[in-house]
Protein backbone atom coordinates (compact mmCIF):
# COMPACT_ATOMS: atom_id res chain seq x y z
CA UNK A 1 0.00 0.00 0.00
CA UNK A 2 0.86 3.61 -0.66
CA UNK A 3 0.98 6.18 1.34
CA UNK A 4 -0.03 9.69 0.88
CA UNK A 5 0.10 12.62 3.45
CA UNK A 6 -2.17 14.04 1.42
CA UNK A 7 -4.59 13.99 -1.04
CA UNK A 8 -3.77 15.45 -3.98
CA UNK A 9 -6.29 13.22 -6.34
CA UNK A 10 -9.46 14.14 -4.52
CA UNK A 11 -12.32 14.91 -7.33
CA UNK A 12 -9.73 15.07 -9.79
CA UNK A 13 -10.02 12.45 -13.27
CA UNK A 14 -6.92 11.21 -14.78
CA UNK A 15 -6.58 9.56 -18.07
CA UNK A 16 -3.45 7.12 -18.08
CA UNK A 17 -2.15 5.90 -21.46
CA UNK A 18 0.14 3.15 -22.10
CA UNK A 19 0.33 0.30 -24.09
CA UNK A 20 2.46 -1.86 -21.39
CA UNK A 21 -0.05 -3.54 -19.31
CA UNK A 22 1.98 -3.82 -16.17
CA UNK A 23 3.22 0.37 -16.32
CA UNK A 24 -0.75 0.85 -16.53
CA UNK A 25 -1.13 -1.34 -13.75
CA UNK A 26 1.79 0.35 -11.45
CA UNK A 27 0.23 3.81 -12.59
CA UNK A 28 -3.65 2.79 -11.29
CA UNK A 29 -2.38 1.97 -8.28
CA UNK A 30 -0.29 4.66 -7.83
CA UNK A 31 -2.80 7.30 -8.79
CA UNK A 32 -5.66 6.16 -6.46
CA UNK A 33 -3.51 5.52 -3.90
CA UNK A 34 -3.76 9.50 -4.22
CA UNK A 35 -7.42 9.59 -4.34
CA UNK A 36 -7.13 10.15 -8.18
CA UNK A 37 -9.80 8.94 -10.30
CA UNK A 38 -8.56 6.98 -13.18
CA UNK A 39 -9.29 6.08 -16.60
CA UNK A 40 -7.12 3.49 -18.31
CA UNK A 41 -6.26 3.45 -22.41
CA UNK A 42 -3.71 1.27 -24.18
CA UNK A 43 -3.35 3.62 -27.42
CA UNK A 44 -3.11 6.96 -28.40
CA UNK A 45 -6.77 6.37 -30.32
CA UNK A 46 -8.33 4.94 -27.27
CA UNK A 47 -6.99 7.86 -25.25
CA UNK A 48 -8.20 10.66 -27.43
CA UNK A 49 -11.76 8.74 -27.66
CA UNK A 50 -11.82 8.40 -23.58
CA UNK A 51 -10.87 12.56 -22.97
CA UNK A 52 -13.65 13.48 -25.62
CA UNK A 53 -16.13 11.40 -23.71
CA UNK A 54 -15.58 12.23 -20.23
CA UNK A 55 -12.69 15.01 -20.48
CA UNK A 56 -10.55 14.40 -17.35
CA UNK A 57 -8.48 17.01 -15.28
CA UNK A 58 -5.29 15.59 -16.32
CA UNK A 59 -3.68 13.09 -18.48
CA UNK A 60 -0.70 11.04 -17.82
CA UNK A 61 0.49 9.96 -21.77
CA UNK A 62 2.99 7.06 -22.86
CA UNK A 63 5.51 8.97 -25.62
CA UNK A 64 6.07 5.41 -27.66
CA UNK A 65 2.07 4.19 -28.63
CA UNK A 66 1.35 2.29 -31.24
CA UNK A 67 -1.00 4.37 -33.64
CA UNK A 68 -0.72 7.59 -32.51
CA UNK A 69 1.80 8.15 -30.81
CA UNK A 70 2.06 10.19 -27.68
CA UNK A 71 3.47 13.21 -29.46
CA UNK A 72 0.48 13.23 -31.45
CA UNK A 73 -2.15 13.17 -28.76
CA UNK A 74 -1.08 15.53 -26.28
CA UNK A 75 -1.27 18.09 -29.43
CA UNK A 76 -4.68 17.41 -30.07
CA UNK A 77 -5.65 16.86 -26.52
CA UNK A 78 -4.07 20.72 -26.24
CA UNK A 79 -6.09 22.07 -29.60
CA UNK A 80 -8.84 21.89 -26.87
CA UNK A 81 -7.90 21.36 -23.51
CA UNK A 82 -5.97 23.08 -20.85
CA UNK A 83 -5.53 19.65 -18.42
CA UNK A 84 -2.62 18.81 -16.98
CA UNK A 85 -0.42 16.66 -19.76
CA UNK A 86 2.10 14.99 -18.27
CA UNK A 87 4.29 12.59 -20.90
CA UNK A 88 6.19 9.03 -20.08
CA UNK A 89 9.66 8.76 -21.57
CA UNK A 90 12.12 6.38 -21.66
CA UNK A 91 15.60 7.56 -21.01
CA UNK A 92 17.84 8.93 -23.54
CA UNK A 93 14.70 9.92 -25.43
CA UNK A 94 16.04 13.57 -25.22
CA UNK A 95 14.54 14.74 -28.65
CA UNK A 96 11.15 13.12 -28.06
CA UNK A 97 11.29 15.00 -24.33
CA UNK A 98 11.53 18.30 -25.91
CA UNK A 99 9.29 17.27 -29.08
CA UNK A 100 6.09 16.44 -26.37
CA UNK A 101 6.48 19.72 -24.66
CA UNK A 102 6.62 21.78 -27.65
CA UNK A 103 3.58 20.05 -28.36
CA UNK A 104 1.61 21.20 -25.24
CA UNK A 105 2.78 18.87 -22.42
CA UNK A 106 3.65 20.43 -18.79
CA UNK A 107 5.92 17.98 -17.94
CA UNK A 108 7.98 14.62 -18.12
CA UNK A 109 8.68 11.62 -16.11
CA UNK A 110 11.29 9.34 -17.18
CA UNK A 111 10.48 5.60 -17.07
CA UNK A 112 11.19 3.82 -14.41
CA UNK A 113 9.27 6.52 -12.30
CA UNK A 114 9.32 7.17 -8.77
CA UNK A 115 5.33 7.17 -7.40
CA UNK A 116 6.32 9.63 -5.31
CA UNK A 117 7.94 11.93 -7.97
CA UNK A 118 4.97 11.28 -10.00
CA UNK A 119 2.16 12.53 -7.79
CA UNK A 120 4.22 15.32 -7.61
CA UNK A 121 4.62 16.23 -10.54
CA UNK A 122 1.21 15.73 -11.61
CA UNK A 123 0.16 18.00 -7.99
CA UNK A 124 2.30 21.07 -9.82
CA UNK A 125 0.78 20.60 -13.47
CA UNK A 126 -2.70 20.83 -11.46
CA UNK A 127 -2.12 23.62 -9.63
CA UNK A 128 -0.87 25.25 -12.89
CA UNK A 129 -3.69 24.50 -14.65
CA UNK A 130 -5.83 25.86 -11.64
CA UNK A 131 -7.06 29.60 -11.93
CA UNK A 132 -4.84 31.59 -9.37
CA UNK A 133 -3.75 35.21 -8.63
CA UNK A 134 -1.83 36.88 -11.96
CA UNK A 135 1.40 38.68 -10.35
CA UNK A 136 1.47 36.01 -6.58
CA UNK A 137 4.62 36.46 -4.34
CA UNK A 138 6.17 33.26 -4.22
CA UNK A 139 8.03 32.49 -1.35
CA UNK A 140 10.00 29.12 -1.38
CA UNK A 141 13.36 28.04 0.97
CA UNK A 142 14.37 31.66 1.99
CA UNK A 143 13.42 33.03 -1.30
CA UNK A 144 10.71 35.47 -1.65
CA UNK A 145 9.66 36.81 -5.49
CA UNK A 146 7.02 39.23 -5.70
CA UNK A 147 6.49 39.30 -8.87
CA UNK A 148 4.11 42.76 -8.60
CA UNK A 149 6.81 44.93 -7.20
CA UNK A 150 9.69 42.94 -8.74
CA UNK A 151 11.44 42.51 -5.34
CA UNK A 152 13.60 39.51 -4.66
CA UNK A 153 14.35 38.49 -1.51
CA UNK A 154 16.82 35.90 -0.35
CA UNK A 155 16.47 35.49 3.98
CA UNK A 156 15.11 38.66 4.08
CA UNK A 157 17.74 40.91 2.04
CA UNK A 158 16.81 42.37 -1.21
CA UNK A 159 18.57 40.74 -4.19
CA UNK A 160 19.71 43.29 -7.15
CA UNK A 161 18.87 41.79 -10.35
CA UNK A 162 18.82 42.83 -13.69
CA UNK A 163 15.80 43.36 -15.83
CA UNK A 164 16.85 40.33 -18.27
CA UNK A 165 17.58 38.23 -14.73
CA UNK A 166 14.03 39.29 -13.58
CA UNK A 167 12.17 38.61 -16.25
CA UNK A 168 13.80 34.97 -16.87
CA UNK A 169 13.69 34.54 -12.82
CA UNK A 170 9.89 35.43 -13.59
CA UNK A 171 9.46 33.04 -16.42
CA UNK A 172 10.64 30.34 -14.21
CA UNK A 173 8.66 31.00 -11.00
CA UNK A 174 5.25 31.69 -12.90
CA UNK A 175 5.97 28.44 -14.47
CA UNK A 176 7.31 26.58 -11.24
CA UNK A 177 7.56 22.71 -11.33
CA UNK A 178 7.34 22.61 -14.90
CA UNK A 179 10.26 21.84 -17.24
CA UNK A 180 10.92 24.95 -19.39
CA UNK A 181 12.69 24.20 -22.28
CA UNK A 182 15.84 26.59 -23.66
CA UNK A 183 13.37 27.94 -26.86
CA UNK A 184 10.15 28.69 -24.80
CA UNK A 185 12.78 30.81 -22.27
CA UNK A 186 14.56 31.84 -25.59
CA UNK A 187 11.55 33.41 -26.89
CA UNK A 188 9.98 34.44 -23.42
CA UNK A 189 12.61 36.60 -21.93
CA UNK A 190 14.48 37.48 -25.27
CA UNK A 191 12.41 37.20 -28.53
CA UNK A 192 11.50 34.90 -30.96
CA UNK A 193 15.32 35.87 -32.83
CA UNK A 194 16.88 34.47 -30.18
CA UNK A 195 15.30 31.18 -30.21
CA UNK A 196 18.29 29.00 -31.32
CA UNK A 197 20.93 30.68 -29.04
CA UNK A 198 21.37 28.81 -25.84
CA UNK A 199 24.77 30.37 -24.70
CA UNK A 200 22.88 33.70 -23.95
CA UNK A 201 20.65 31.53 -22.03
CA UNK A 202 23.41 30.05 -20.01
CA UNK A 203 25.29 33.29 -19.39
CA UNK A 204 21.56 34.56 -17.64
CA UNK A 205 21.33 31.47 -15.86
CA UNK A 206 24.87 31.31 -14.17
CA UNK A 207 24.15 35.22 -13.13
CA UNK A 208 20.69 34.47 -11.89
CA UNK A 209 22.16 31.34 -9.80
CA UNK A 210 24.80 33.21 -8.28
CA UNK A 211 22.96 36.03 -6.89
CA UNK A 212 19.71 33.38 -5.88
CA UNK A 213 21.31 30.28 -4.63
CA UNK A 214 23.30 29.56 -1.47
CA UNK A 215 26.91 30.18 -2.08
CA UNK A 216 27.59 26.45 -0.40
CA UNK A 217 25.72 23.38 -1.01
CA UNK A 218 23.22 22.17 -3.44
CA UNK A 219 21.10 24.28 -6.01
CA UNK A 220 17.83 25.17 -4.31
CA UNK A 221 15.90 26.83 -6.72
CA UNK A 222 17.02 26.30 -10.37
CA UNK A 223 17.35 23.14 -11.59
CA UNK A 224 18.85 21.67 -15.17
CA UNK A 225 17.39 19.11 -17.23
CA UNK A 226 20.30 18.54 -19.05
CA UNK A 227 19.93 19.29 -23.27
CA UNK A 228 16.05 20.12 -22.71
CA UNK A 229 15.85 23.03 -20.16
CA UNK A 230 15.50 24.49 -17.02
CA UNK A 231 13.07 24.39 -13.65
CA UNK A 232 11.95 26.47 -10.77
CA UNK A 233 11.78 23.84 -7.88
CA UNK A 234 9.20 25.70 -6.23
Amino acid sequence: MIETTHQPGAGRRVLICDDEPQILRALRLVLRAAAFEVVESASGEEALEAASSHPPHAAVIDLVLPGVDGIEVTRRLREWSDMAIIVLSAIGEEEAKVRALHAGADDYVTKPFFPDELVARLGAALRRSDPEPAEPVVSVDGLEVDLAARVVRRDGEEVHLTRTEFELLRVLVRNRGRLMTHRALLIDVWGPEYADDPTVLRGQISNLRRKIEPADGPRRFIRTDSGVGYRFAG
